[in-house]
């Protein structure tokens, strides 16, 4: 089983850089670039929640499920 996080799918269609995104969510640009190359292990709740109020979407707009 694989979670795919496609933060930079949606960073693209909101056409929004990640500096940006971590200032309006408040998290540094390495924790959020970890996450937006599928190199994070975890993600709170209330962190997905600010990434989707900033990028008005749903978390399975960002997160995805592949099975293997």
């Amino acid at each position: 089983m694989a979670i795919i996080v496609n933060l930079d799918v949606m960073l693209a269609k909101r056409k929004m850089p990640l500096n940006e995104l971590a200032d309006k969510v408040d998290i540094t640009i390495s924790n959020l670039s970890i996450l937006k190359n599928n190199k994070g292990r975890a993600i709170r709740f209330s962190t997905l929640d600010k990434i989707c109020n900033v990028l008005d979407c749903t978390p399975g707009d960002i997160l995805e499920y592949v099975k293997d």
